[in-house]
């Protein structure tokens, strides 16, 4: 037994994807149960777990494995080749959701690089009115509320889920695709509301009475 054969072991069981923690939880864990032998693998570091996921990585790739290991934002996960889609799609018969239009991928990918943001500043990016289609993105769980924008009005704020990143494959934002040239590209912003002068400044004591002071300066003069 070698710890590359534990490691898939808990790959192959597992119904998520599992961290490095999980992973090392789990193989130091296995020496609390008295049924087992002694466990050989409960010195095992995070690093040499890591060292041995890529190994079996390249592994199945030059095996030619019809499955393939894969690192995903929550951790790693076994899956399916993508070329065999259209065998594995025969086991999941339920209706397909439909594909995002063009409109609802722009809004995306304007949200996913300058996130977070306000419909506001999206609708500038786009000149159009996005209400529509950015419900269409929550309730796809791409995209959510994250709290609100510190300008008056306190307009909501929008950002990308962890489910995004599963469904494009990502392990973080930082692997979208020029990501650091367009987080710095312009891109025209709604102007920003100003905030009306507070009238309990206008009744401070001392303070001009503006009204007083323009008659003041219609009353005509008569000459001497």
């Amino acid at each position: 037994m070698s710890l590359s054969q534990v490691v898939e072991a808990l790959l192959f069981s597992a119904q998520k994807p599992l961290s490095l923690r999980d992973l090392c939880t789990a193989i130091k864990a296995a020496g609390d149960d008295d049924e087992l032998a002694p466990n050989e693998f409960a010195s095992g570091s995070e690093a040499e777990i890591a060292t041995t996921l890529e190994q079996l990585k390249i592994e199945y790739i030059d095996q030619g494995r019809a499955f393939r290991l894969v690192e995903k934002a929550e951790g790693w996960q076994l899956a399916s080749d993508p070329v065999y889609a259209p065998w594995v799609r025969q086991l999941f018969p339920a209706t397909k959701p439909a594909r995002l239009t063009p409109p609802a991928l722009e809004t995306l990918a304007i949200i996913a690089y300058r996130q977070p943001i306000t419909r506001a500043d999206v609708e500038a990016v786009r000149g159009v009115a996005i209400e529509s289609v950015l419900q269409t993105l929550m309730e796809r769980g791409l995209v959510k509320i994250s709290g609100r924008a510190d300008v008056p009005g306190r307009p909501l704020l929008y950002e990308t889920t962890q489910f995004f990143l599963d469904h494009f494959g990502l392990r973080n934002l930082d692997e979208l695709p020029n990501a650091e040239e367009l987080k710095r590209r312009y891109l025209p912003s709604a102007p920003r509301p100003q905030e009306s002068p507070s009238s309990d400044n206008a009744k401070k004591p001392g303070a001009p009475d503006a009204s007083k002071a323009r008659e003041k300066e219609q009353v005509p003069t008569t000459p001497e």
